[in-house]
């Protein structure tokens, strides 16, 4: 198969799933269901003009397009907050998909007409990645979402195992390769690039992320009401916000997962946990959070062989059998459901599940170097005047498996847990 027909059959998947998740009237469209997040018509035009920019208008926003500048301008994401989104002349529901589709159809002539190595597949790929990530965001609106459910259970899932949770493997210490670069990855982002040599010292990491048990013995031990395993930023977070538990658990014992009321299942990763409740946590099980730089070697380095692995198991790419990806089960796998996931050291479970926070703030990799969408990485680096963003490795399950790799990442406001975030912890040698 072509690098062509890869990039197509990419972003048919991507509109496919999309599609699947507008698929409501238009009322439902045009709702907030929360601040934190945009009207879903609002994502779905917003992916069809970066598409459109990216690649129709050659990424200069000043060509002009398909909609008006007045229009266009109402989906730059650095103009309008996701709060006042709702209140923006957007398109109606109808004219968003039309628009979508209309750019897709152009895109997948250009796209057809592209030699193979073009330079331009990066961009194809870029705008996959994009349209991926919104789905994601869509599915954290609908996780807020009040009301009678629109979507079902999800997916089965694989059992998981017992014995797991809890356990730590080692990862020796020493040189590894920290990264990619244009020629294993050529669709990865800037701030995954360059490849560069840095040495870490020996340390432990758990074998599969927290899962919902563990946590339940912090709050039963009284951890959310405990000074004494909060950062100063995380107490007064904690006290502003009025953290008590987990969001989306309730006071009964069950959880509210997409409009379902369900107990909580014991084996599952916890989620929707900030980075504050996380770094608690870790204090709390006489452990801390891993650094990124850390994660990535437990996730992708083989001593054995002295270099990367493409994914943790090895070159394969992620299946069912190996990861919990792509959406469907909306929710993350009981730990140990996926043996075959584990990395060199033994670490399973890194891909896929939950996003886990690291104690790293965003920075960039030595030699650095922006892309063609410089906006993605750069404006972040330096933090905001709330504090610098923390950055989350491994994706959840709500990723597409076509867009992840170990070095990818992710980053977030540490008081952040709408998105579908968890912690694996680490332990000094």
């Amino acid at each position: 198969m072509t690098t062509r027909e890869t990039l197509a059959g990419e972003l048919i998947r991507a509109r496919d799933r999309t599609l699947r998740l507008v698929d409501f009237d238009d009322a439902e469209l045009r709702r907030q269901y929360d601040p934190l997040m945009s009207p879903l018509v609002w994502d779905l035009a917003h992916i069809g003009q970066q598409e459109e920019l990216w690649l129709l208008r050659g990424g200069d926003p000043q060509r002009p397009g398909l909609l008006s500048a007045e229009v266009d301008q109402l989906y730059d994401a650095f103009v309008h907050s996701r709060a006042a989104r709702v209140d923006l002349p957007l398109l109606p529901p109808t004219d968003a998909r039309n628009y979508c589709a209309t750019v897709r159809g152009r895109a997948l002539d250009t796209l057809e007409a592209l030699p193979d190595g073009h330079p331009d597949e990066f961009a194809y790929a870029l705008v996959i990645s994009h349209e991926n990530q919104h789905d994601e965001t869509m599915l954290q609106a609908l996780s807020l979402r009040s009301g009678a459910p629109l979507l079902d259970r999800g997916d089965p899932l694989p059992p998981g195992r017992s014995g797991v949770a809890g356990t730590s493997v080692l990862v020796t210490g020493g040189e590894f390769v920290l990264g990619v670069d244009a020629v294993t990855e050529p669709f990865s982002l800037d701030n995954e690039r360059p490849a560069h040599t840095v040495d870490v010292p020996d340390f432990r990491i758990g074998r599969v992320p927290v899962t919902n048990a563990e946590w339940r013995q912090f709050l039963d031990d009284g951890g959310y009401a405990q000074r004494r395993w909060w950062s100063d930023a995380g107490w007064t977070h904690r006290q502003q916000a009025g953290l008590t538990r987990p969001l989306f658990w309730n006071a009964d014992g069950t959880r509210t997962r997409f409009g379902h009321v369900e107990d909580i299942p014991g084996d599952e990763p916890v989620q929707h946990v900030t980075y504050y409740e996380a770094q608690a946590y870790a204090a709390w099980a006489g452990a801390r959070l891993p650094t990124e730089i850390e994660w990535e070697k437990a996730c992708a380095w083989d001593p054995a062989t002295g270099a990367r692995r493409r994914f943790p198991w090895g070159t394969a790419e992620p299946t069912a059998d190996v990861a919990n990806l792509g959406g469907g089960a909306l929710r993350p796998a009981p730990v140990g459901a996926f043996p075959a996931s584990a990395s060199a050291c033994g670490a399973e479970q890194m891909l896929g599940d939950v996003w886990e926070w690291t104690s790293s703030p965003l920075r960039p990799w030595p030699g650095f170097t922006p892309m063609i969408y410089r906006q993605y990485s750069e404006p972040f680096f330096d933090g905001t005047a709330s504090g610098e963003y923390r950055v989350l490795r491994g994706g959840s399950w709500a990723v597409a498996a076509g867009i992840l790799r170990p070095s990818f990442r992710n980053w977030d406001h540490p008081i952040r847990r709408q998105i579908f975030s968890g912690v694996r912890l680490a332990w000094d040698v």
